[in-house]
């Protein structure tokens, strides 16, 4: 699993987070305080550019990252790693270093993880039935990874490993399209 991760920079900033988290016994607080980086990437488009944009200097891109992992009460540890990034220009690649940070974190637990793109945001209640869905399906828990992706109009898209499971109303109106062409 972390060979495949390792390969590309992202997946070598995660594991070195990784590595340093389990030795300060210190990987769910690392997850949370990277799920609460993510949401702040989400929610605001202001935070989201600055970690995006090339044109901040590392002054201010370290800055403006201690800013916010103080607003957001992140663990000491995934502050440091922000302002590694941020010294490093690493930034424009957080959001694929927590989503490869989420993997090692679940399959250090045992669980397979699952991309999760929904037409609109899931409640809770729907997160656990597609829990209980997907480790009937694959045989073992699964951590999520839920994005909202509003083109695809209703439905889910689930990707666990190389298996894409594609049921959205875009997929069936395209499939539908195609049919009636003949």
């Amino acid at each position: 699993m972390s060979s495949g991760i390792q390969a590309s920079l992202p997946g070598r900033y995660a594991t070195a987070l990784f590595d340093i988290a389990r030795e300060a016994k210190t990987i769910e607080a690392v997850e949370a305080s990277l799920a609460n980086v993510r949401a702040a990437l989400d929610g605001s488009p202001d935070f989201a550019r600055l970690v995006a944009s090339p044109l901040v200097s590392r002054g201010d891109a370290a800055k403006a990252v201690a800013a916010t992992a103080a607003t957001l009460s992140l663990d000491p540890v995934t502050t440091k790693f922000l302002g590694v990034l941020a010294d490093n220009r690493r930034l424009p690649q957080l959001r694929a270093i927590i989503a490869a940070f989420r993997a090692l974190a679940a399959h250090h637990r045992g669980e397979a993880t699952a991309e999760v793109s929904s037409a609109h945001p899931l409640g809770d209640d729907q997160v656990d039935a597609l829990k209980a869905s997907l480790r009937q399906r694959v045989g073992r828990d699964v951590a999520v990874d839920l994005s909202v992706d509003p083109s695809l109009l209703g439905g889910l898209v689930v990707r666990i490993g190389s298996q894409m499971i594609d049921s959205s109303i875009r997929t069936r109106l395209n499939s539908l399209a195609q049919a009636m062409k003949g």
